[in-house]
């Protein structure tokens, strides 16, 4: 990657944003290091305080960061609104969670007095995805911050423009070198996780990027990666399933952020008795998802990030696959815009044996591009859900609690949501993956267990004064 690049918008290529610059790894490491332990010693009322500062910076410039995130990334500015809200609520619920899993234990029936405490781990890196910006990395920022350890941010480079707006109001609320941005692309990412004053990663992104990571750091034993990775999630159709609400869910959670989310619903299995008529609601419901202007506030669907993401998209929408029930289209003009628009795509994959067979069955594709699949029973669709190296999202359409059980006991997959769609991952709830999708390190609730570290102090009864 180039030490200096420009992004354009992806929904106007005519329009530049400012040019960007690969940063020096070494002096956000070397003031991390420096601000580590008076941040850990801290109380967590002090950074507690330091932190809701931060929140009243970026609540007083929320409605620019939505912009900025749509016009650097082509998310619809309807969905950055909600992005930026998701991060002023992060705040407090991991302010809470801090004061839950991090505060000393005193054991009732150790041989010894003691306490087991939850001590900070020591600087972080969190690597920033594009398609939540700041929401993503965020959610773990906050958690590192709130646990005592200084956090280095590395935003994606095709982000890098919002997140120098976010980070400038961080670290005007934190004291120095406890937030610091590197920008950046792999090589910064490599200097910055490889190093060993760093004792905590948290990376969002692909899965050959976070096996890169894991790989990199493997012979360092006490640094702690939290990895969330990618997803090829289902929604499954029941016979009995209310079709209209959830032909409508399954169309929105294909499109959302177009299709760019790990847990955007790319997959549907479908009861082959209710097929046709799913496939009435369905067609129609993701019709109502036309390219639109990201900054628009009507739009429903922007366009992909970059050009390499278009080249995919129309390379794939030409597979031989199946049956396209609606192939897709490449816009050459939206609004009066050249952008990075596609219109969604169908395909039907009338055998079930052909899934095990087809890359959009099986591959992450990060464009709103859905694979519908009949089955004839409950345990063949359970095999056609589990029929992937991900386990992230899955949602269960039906109106049985005891359907809706049985399934939910056999599906492979972190989070599993009754008549919800798969992008259903509200910030009161862990959010992880198994497999491919993830480490064992939840995002979301309930983060912060994983940014400190357990210490047990005892000392023997009456031997000190």
């Amino acid at each position: 990657m180039s030490r200096s690049w420009r992004n354009h918008c992806p929904g106007d290529l005519s329009i530049q944003l400012p040019e960007l610059h690969a940063d020096e790894v070494e002096p956000a490491l070397a003031a991390a290091s420096a601000a580590a332990d008076a941040w850990a010693r801290l109380p967590l009322a002090g950074r507690a305080d330091a932190l809701r500062r931060a929140r009243g910076a970026i609540e007083a410039i929320q409605a620019d960061l939505a912009r900025a995130i749509a016009l650097e990334t082509g998310k619809p500015l309807g969905e950055c609104q909600g992005e930026l809200a998701a991060v002023l609520a992060k705040f407090e619920l991991t302010l809470a969670d801090a004061q839950r899993y991090l505060s000393e234990e005193v054991p009732a029936d150790a041989p010894h007095p003691s306490v087991i405490r939850r001590r900070p781990r020591g600087p972080a890196v969190v690597i920033g995805p594009f398609n939540f910006p700041i929401h993503l990395p965020h959610g773990q920022i906050v958690a590192y911050l709130a646990a005592g350890n200084p956090v280095i941010f590395k935003p994606s480079p095709a982000a890098g423009n919002v997140c120098a707006k976010y980070a400038q109001a961080m670290c005007a609320n934190l004291p120095p070198g406890v937030f610091s941005l590197v920008q950046g692309g792999a090589e910064e990412a490599q200097a910055l996780v490889t190093d060993r004053r760093v004792r905590a990663v948290g990376f969002t992104g692909s899965v050959s990027a976070g096996k890169a990571i894991a790989a990199a750091t493997a012979g360092d034993l006490g640094k702690d990666l939290a990895l969330e990775l990618g997803g090829k999630c289902a929604a499954i159709v029941c016979a009995d399933a209310d079709l209209d609400q959830t032909a409508r869910m399954c169309a929105e959670a294909a499109c959302l952020t177009a299709g760019q989310r790990c847990n955007a619903t790319s997959r549907i299995i479908v009861d082959r008795s209710v097929l046709s008529a799913f496939l009435e609601r369905f067609l129609p419901a993701i019709h109502n998802f036309a390219p639109g202007d990201p900054l628009d506030p009507a739009t429903r669907l922007g366009p992909l990030i970059n050009e390499a993401a278009h080249e995919r998209y129309r390379r794939l929408i030409e597979l031989p696959e199946g049956q396209w029930l609606k192939r897709g289209h490449v816009p050459a003009v939206v609004a009066g815009k050249v952008g990075y628009y596609v219109e969604p795509a169908v395909l039907l994959l009338e055998n079930p044996e052909d899934a095990a067979r087809s890359t959009l069955a099986r591959s992450e594709i990060f464009a709103p591009i859905v694979v519908v699949i009949p089955s004839d029973s409950d345990p063949q669709t359970v095999q056609l859900h589990n029929d992937t190296p991900f386990g992230l999202t899955a949602s269960v359409f039906t109106r049985s609690r005891d359907r809706f059980n049985q399934l939910a006991d056999r599906l492979w997959a972190g989070n599993i949501y009754g008549n919800l769609p798969t992008t259903a991952s509200p910030s009161q709830l862990p959010f992880g993956g198994w497999g491919d999708s993830g480490n064992g390190h939840p995002g979301g609730r309930g983060f912060v267990r994983f940014t400190a570290q357990e210490q047990v102090i005892q000392v023997a009864g009456g031997s000190m004064a």
